[in-house]
């Protein structure tokens, strides 16, 4: 359970990034599916060709921004749905994830998978001193992924993330007021990408190899982190959803352990997750979980009430009016 927990908490990464577009930008972006594996891949072929693992993670994130950027022209600039934009992007970055990972065959120009079983990583310090698997291990992972949070948080709350907020709840209006919201589309789809890229670099070190296929339906499982954590605690607040990912990703992650304890076929993890979103969809407009009000609305946003009616015409049509006789009173 605790492989899973550490697990979980890699992913609250990627379930950041998700976030920024799914919730903030109410963009829906298919991108991470590949952008996922180009930080698995370039992260891994840079440290089998000798770099520190550092600069590896730190390329894998660089590649993600660019890849989260080209999402953000093809919709902005090249006037392509945004839904299409990320499907092309991810179908692009399938065959360069290929040649990614085959820079390090020299007998072959391509690549689907390349293991790092024996090459240093950014969890070696806690391989070495037989932590990994253990909660100081949870401990370790939990502080760097709440710093990341943390770092959204801030970044959600300046001028330019205020900006960023408003693009999603109300591009017209923002227009009006001069932000090009061009840039802070592009801008939130490289910063989402690149928080997902950064979770596949860590996720390829931590589980010692990067594979092709490792980003295939990435997308529904940052959509069940973003969900189910906010079905759990809300979204009144940024703070609040951020970290309702975070706990979203541990719980799906803690899920899938479970499922898999009590006998499921590991082929049958996709059906889990899509039942689960379903479920975490459907169940808080059902009954008393009617008023979880994270899921209900568009976006996840609470519906509008009907204003309540205006008590002035009617206290205007029951006072009196000047040329209405009364009758006198009795002496």
């Amino acid at each position: 359970m605790i492989g899973a927990i550490e697990l979980g908490l890699i992913y609250g990464v990627m379930a950041l990034g998700v976030y920024l577009t799914f919730r903030v930008l109410n963009f829906p972006d298919l991108t991470v599916d590949g952008s996922f594996t180009t930080g698995a891949a370039t992260a891994a072929a840079l440290i089998t060709l000798g770099q520190s693992p550092i600069v590896a993670t730190l390329a894998a994130v660089a590649a993600g921004l660019a890849a989260g950027a080209v999402t953000g022209l093809l919709h902005t600039k090249g006037r392509i749905d945004g839904l299409l934009a990320g499907i092309l992007t991810m179908i692009a970055l399938w065959s360069i994830n290929l040649r990614i990972m085959g820079t390090t065959k020299p007998d072959s120009a391509v690549a689907a998978n390349l293991p790092l079983l024996r090459a240093s990583t950014v969890f070696d310090p806690l391989r070495e001193n037989m932590l990994l698997g253990t909660w100081a291990s949870v401990a370790v992972l939990a502080v760097g992924v709440i710093l990341v949070k943390l770092l959204v948080d801030w970044f959600l709350s300046t001028n330019l993330g205020l900006a960023i907020r408003a693009t999603g709840d109300n591009g017209p209006m923002i227009r009006s007021f001069g932000v090009s919201t061009d840039r802070t589309t592009i801008l939130t789809l490289a910063l989402s990408n690149g928080l997902v890229a950064l979770c596949g670099a860590l996720v390829a070190q931590f589980q010692g190899f990067a594979d092709i296929s490792m980003g295939i339906g990435l997308i529904l499982v940052g959509l069940a982190s973003v969900i189910v954590g906010q079905a759990i605690l809300g979204q009144r607040w940024i703070w609040l959803a951020s970290l309702a990912v975070v706990i979203g990703a541990v719980v799906y992650r803690l899920i899938i352990f479970f499922a898999m304890q009590v006998g499921l076929d590991p082929n049958d993890m996709k059906l889990v997750t899509a039942v689960l979103v379903v479920l975490a969809l459907l169940l808080p407009r059902w009954g008393f979980l009617k008023r979880v009000p994270s899921l209900r609305g568009r976006g996840g946003r609470v519906p509008p009430r009907d204003p309540a009616p205006d008590p002035a015409p009617a206290a205007v049509a029951a006072a009196p009016t000047a040329a209405t006789p009364t009758a006198p009173k009795e002496a």
